[in-house]
């Protein structure tokens, strides 16, 4: 146990040591507006810093090569960890903010799923805000996708910790031979759209700390706004705009973003079969809802029921959960359609939550070829994406994969409901969590937040975002009893 445990240990410290640096962008900006939060932010990274140096100092003699079991283990104890320690400056400024709240606000942040338990946002000091919404951006694309960039100088290869976080089933393909270059490559991406975010926000209207911190939230589509009425806030179509172009952007496959890029063509956007399905599904969604919206009088003009549709179920599938007005008081079909979407919507190696277009897509096929196989048992007749056959082993993941989806569905909605939420509540709590939607229906909808939960409550909703968050397999596999033989 020794020997597996403190190699991953040795790693983990280093890589708090180097998460200790975002805490100086907040305590910078506090210090230079006078904010009362220098202390706590100060605090927060002395904290976090020394606690890095010390665990690396103490085990870094065991350092060697991850293996796959390392990697899954590394996952897991780092998206718990790094929670743990950003918790320092909200419990230290926020003395009110008990542990429970303030692990699942980082929790929510970090694994970009955008539910919160504060109220009052407007009020806060911008350094706080500015704190949420670095973290947001900087899970974004996975901790660890940075990490991995910079293991190598330690002498420890991050490949099998790069298939451990990265999302999707096609999780073996890569970009660059090495896949320290493919982390660097994807985060070049990221920062280069979200810098072009910043400046599209900023032109539309916001001021430059809105747009700021709104770019890290929509990029990394977690949905938290430094305002308690989100988009109602700015009552802006010109910035409800920029944010459905970037929320499209963000939840497209980075891969795909990268290799356009690399090209300088459009090509890779239009003979991948994922965005393909997304584009038709996006806008057959919008268009049914501005519909039914329209024939249930919710809005009596064309143009108003479409900026409200299109802004609203683009940020609900996506993952994202900006929401520019309250859509739980639409007719239950629109918010319900919104919610399933968020389930599939976002594309396999994008920053959104849930199933994933592309294992949604295999499921239908797979479907669709045992119908087959039923009427010419004797036919070959492989699972194709793109022209390309799908390898069973794929699709046997993409099987596991929604069994335990569908359990933990439905064993953490039961969960709530036998702590006492009302079946809505607790069903739309759970689909927020594991999607990394944020906003439910119910007593969790775009007007309320997630503070109304029990302690009890909010543990299972925050172990439900780091289900969703590592894609169920990388912490599931932990509770089995093969992973800790020998």
């Amino acid at each position: 146990m020794k020997r597996s445990l403190f190699p991953v240990l040795a790693v983990l410290g280093f890589a708090l040591a180097l998460f200790s640096v975002t805490f100086l962008v907040p305590l910078a900006y506090a210090v230079l507006h006078a904010e009362p939060t220098v202390s706590a932010f100060l605090a927060g990274f002395l904290i976090t810093f020394l606690t890095g140096v010390l665990m690396h100092m103490l085990t870094r003699r065991y350092r060697r090569e991850l293996q796959p079991r390392d990697g899954f283990l590394m996952v897991s104890t780092l998206w718990t960890a790094i929670p743990a320690v950003s918790c320092v400056p909200m419990m230290l400024y926020l003395p009110h903010l008990s542990f429970t709240d303030a692990y699942f606000e980082m929790v929510s942040a970090l694994t970009t799923t955008g539910a919160t338990v504060l109220t009052g946002l407007d009020t806060l000091p911008a350094s706080i805000n500015m704190w949420r919404h670095l973290l947001c951006w900087v899970g974004g694309m996975g901790i660890l996708v940075l990490a991995v960039a910079i293991l190598p100088l330690l002498g420890v290869g991050g490949s099998q910790v790069f298939k451990a976080e990265t999302p999707g089933p096609m999780k073996d393909s890569k970009l660059t031979p090495r896949i320290t270059e493919t982390a660097r490559a994807l985060y070049l991406v990221y920062l280069v759209i979200s810098l072009a975010c910043v400046l599209a926000y900023r032109w539309a209207g916001m001021t430059w700390l809105d747009a700021f911190m709104h770019a890290g939230s929509t990029m990394s589509l977690t949905g938290f706004s430094s305002h308690d009425a989100s988009f109602s806030h700015f009552n802006s179509p010109a910035i409800e705009a920029v944010a459905v172009v970037f929320m499209l952007i963000a939840m497209v496959n980075f891969s795909i973003h990268f290799l356009a890029w690399r090209g300088r063509s459009i090509k890779p956007y239009l003979t991948c079969p994922e965005t393909r399905w997304q584009v038709a599904l996006l806008a057959g969604a919008v268009l049914l809802i501005t519909a039914y919206l329209l024939a249930n009088r919710q809005y009596m003009q064309v143009s108003e029921a479409f900026r409200y549709a299109v802004f609203n179920t683009i940020s609900v599938a996506s993952t994202t959960g900006f929401a520019n007005t309250d859509y739980a008081q639409w007719p239950a079909f629109a918010p319900m359609l919104m919610l399933l979407l968020s389930m599939l919507a976002s594309a396999a190696g994008s920053t959104g939550g849930g199933i994933k277009m592309m294992r949604a897509v295999i499921l239908i096929k797979q479907a669709f070829r045992e119908l087959s196989r039923t009427l010419h048992p004797r036919a070959v007749n492989p699972v194709r994406i793109g022209g390309v056959p799908v390898e069973n082993a794929v699709i046997f993941g993409v099987l596991a994969f929604m069994l335990m989806y569908g359990l933990s569905v439905i064993v953490l909605s039961m969960l709530l409901m036998f702590t006492g939420l009302d079946p809505v509540t607790a069903f739309s709590a759970i689909i927020a969590s594991i999607n990394c939607l944020g906003p439910g229906l119910g007593a969790v909808g775009p007007a309320g937040n997630f503070q109304v939960l029990t302690d009890v409550q909010t543990w299972v909703c925050t172990f439900a975002m780091l289900l969703g968050r590592l894609e169920l397999l990388p912490i599931l596999v932990l509770f089995t009893p093969a992973f800790w033989r020998k």
